[in-house]
């Protein structure tokens, strides 16, 4: 079931072939923080787990702990998100980062100037993480608040805001956590499908001339989200790493949103 939910979310034609195996715990996180290491983004910018000491102390170092969420600075969607953020933010800016994982976006965007960011998952893991994460970089909780939203497949939610972290199963409706016009950058580096169908929240939220960034897709993927998202954009630009892109530009000023 979860090979299917997978393969169907990222639009897979065929299952893949898959194999479980079955592992001590403990030699699972050890596995994985074996195979965390520092990350240079680009020149100054660093991407180093907690229990290693940064390679350059002097550069801006995002401090993370993944746990079990996505965004660890080394995936090639991840570097292209982060690359145009520290690339477009001037400083002074409201942030929002759809699919946050370990919130590795909305911290790099308050350290590189952003004034407020606003993370949101389906997963009440990577909140948790994201919300540690945080902690470990001095983000206040008046500068980043994290939600779980409600998925597709729950629709509770809760009346009342936390200022940083919804525990438990309880999550919002995203209409809740988001709010017309407000954000001056929109970022999201989740799976196509998702993106496609979150398109008008994700514009919805985002100011007029607002800059949206989205990856998370293969390049082959590029002209269907293309497809989807040039009627709300303009001065787009895609960029590439490996085989992974980034779609970015401006929302359109003056535009009715069409929801599909």
């Amino acid at each position: 079931m979860s090979i299917s939910h997978a393969a169907d979310s990222i639009g897979l034609k065929e299952r893949p072939r898959y194999e479980v195996k079955i592992i001590e715990e403990d030699d699972w996180m050890k596995g994985a923080q074996e195979s965390f290491h520092p990350v240079e983004v680009t020149e100054g910018l660093w991407v180093v787990p907690k229990w290693i000491t940064p390679p350059d102390i002097q550069a801006m170092n995002i401090i993370l702990n993944p746990g079990l969420a996505f965004g660890i600075g080394d995936h090639p969607t991840t570097k292209l998100c982060l690359l145009l953020l520290h690339d477009r933010i001037k400083g002074g800016e409201y942030i929002l980062d759809y699919g946050t994982g370990t919130g590795i976006l909305a911290i790099a965007a308050l350290k590189f100037g952003a004034a407020f960011a606003v993370g949101v998952d389906i997963d009440s893991q990577a909140i948790a993480s994201a919300s540690k994460n945080a902690t470990l970089n001095n983000i206040r909780p008046d500068k980043l608040q994290l939600h779980l939203i409600a998925s597709q497949t729950s629709s509770s939610c809760r009346d009342d805001w936390p200022s940083r972290v919804v525990e438990g199963e309880n999550a919002f409706e995203i209409d809740k956590v988001t709010h017309k016009d407000k954000y001056d950058v929109v970022i999201a580096n989740i799976f196509l499908n998702p993106m496609l169908n979150l398109a008008d929240q994700i514009i919805f939220s985002a100011k007029p001339g607002a800059i949206i960034g989205l990856s998370g897709i293969l390049s082959e993927q590029g002209p269907k989200l293309l497809q989807k998202y040039s009627l709300f954009l303009e001065g787009i630009e895609v960029s590439k790493m490996d085989d992974w892109v980034c779609v970015s530009g401006r929302k359109r000023k003056n535009i009715e949103l069409m929801i599909y």
